[in-house]
């Protein structure tokens, strides 16, 4: 499911906030059609939740341990573009 930049990109600001479909397509200046189907696959994977707010429907990650999953992803992405060593493998 994160292999997907568009997909990856949803999961890293559903991370941090509740987002609807309109504010995500802005936000990542993508169609909404698109952004839905995105929503969709990650909402049966079982990585975003959703609530309502009035005629809004709300996604957000699904909880903490997804949360550290994405924020890990990144971090590893991050060392190996920026070339910052790699932690070493605890003993």
């Amino acid at each position: 499911m994160l292999s997907d930049g568009t997909r990856l990109r949803l999961m890293w600001l559903l991370s941090t906030a509740e987002y609807d479909v309109t504010s995500l397509a802005g936000a990542l200046g993508t169609a909404r059609p698109s952004v839905s189907q995105h929503l969709a696959k990650l909402r049966l994977a079982g990585l975003v939740e959703t609530r309502r707010d009035g005629r809004r429907v709300l996604y957000r990650a699904r909880d903490a341990h997804v949360r550290a999953l994405i924020a890990e992803a990144f971090s590893h992405a991050d060392h190996e573009v920026s070339g910052i060593p790699r932690h070493p493998d605890p003993a």
